[in-house]
């Protein structure tokens, strides 16, 4: 069975990141609907570029993805090369570094665990009553040089993105649209494949362009298929992310529907929000429970 971390602690700040029309827009647009908000978490000191290149050399390298940043919007992720660095010097020296890099699942750190259940605990009055109790909370934090790319692609998690120095823009495609991430796409990914997507400049015309700038931030849907340009200057972002038992409901309904496919069938792709896709959900957690299935 796919297993479901019990909700963590969360705490909130003393002085709160999210105000009152932040949380009320985020009202607004959860689950479904990317949105603009405001937030006051500049100048942290966890979050200063040696504090970020500190936090690089003491995760583990599964936790690290660096790279040159002068990428096109589509790009496989066995084909992005290498910036021929180290984490720590491509931070340091982010701004003539022509480079893109994502420290991933810094809650392995204390301090920054910390930092992530309090952001999180401000929202979770705002995020319970529609998709359940947050779980397994993961902050990623990425910085960039300037006008470095991340390629086109899609995340199972709900997310914020906290834009805290630069600028960049964030072009958001509609979740759940099969036009740019097809079914089989989804359950490639879904069973241990790659989260890029294929671009085609047609899509071009779908896209919301949402620029970020130092003190702002973005609500992204799940599964909201998205590519992000760095601005003019060094950019550096927090992504907070967490799963609800709706979001695997839909992993496991999108992996159930692997097998179908792999047996011959053509099964029809997971409803979006607020379908719970529980027939194929608890078929996947009951192959996974009998070990039929990785």
């Amino acid at each position: 069975m796919t297993e479901r971390p019990d909700p963590a602690g969360f705490a909130t700040t003393a002085n709160p990141v999210f105000n009152q029309d932040a949380l009320a827009r985020f009202a607004l647009g959860y689950p479904e609907t990317p949105h603009r908000l405001t937030h006051s978490l500049l100048q942290h000191p966890l979050l200063e570029l040696e504090a970020l290149a500190q936090l690089g050399e003491a995760l583990p390298e599964k936790s690290l993805e660096y790279n040159r940043g002068d990428l096109p919007i589509g790009i496989r992720p066995e084909d992005i090369p290498s910036n021929g660095r180290t984490i720590g010097d491509t931070i340091r020296n982010i701004e003539s570094a022509d480079s893109w890099a994502v420290l991933k699942n810094i809650e392995q750190i204390a301090a920054y665990r910390d930092l992530l259940l309090a952001l999180l605990g401000e929202l979770e009055d705002v995020s319970g009553p529609t998709t359940g109790a947050m779980l397994r909370p993961e902050g990623f934090i990425f910085v960039s040089s300037p006008q470095s790319m991340t390629p086109f692609h899609f995340d199972p998690e709900h997310n914020i993105l906290l834009q805290l120095r630069g600028w960049k823009t964030m072009t958001v495609f509609p979740a759940g649209d099969a036009r740019f991430a097809p079914p089989k796409v989804h359950e490639a990914y879904h069973s241990g494949g790659p989260r890029n997507l294929e671009w085609n400049e047609d899509f071009a015309a779908y896209g919301t362009g949402f620029r970020l700038n130092a003190g702002e931030a973005i609500f992204v849907p799940v599964m909201a298929p998205h590519y992000v340009r760095n601005g003019d200057t060094p950019s550096i972002s927090l992504s907070i992310t967490w799963r609800s038992e709706w979001s695997f409901a839909e992993t496991d309904a999108h992996a159930m529907n692997s097998v179908l496919r792999k047996l011959g069938l053509n099964p029809r792709a997971p409803s979006r929000y607020p379908v719970h896709n529980t027939a194929k959900s608890f078929g996947w957690r009951a192959l996974r429970k009998l070990k039929l299935v990785g």
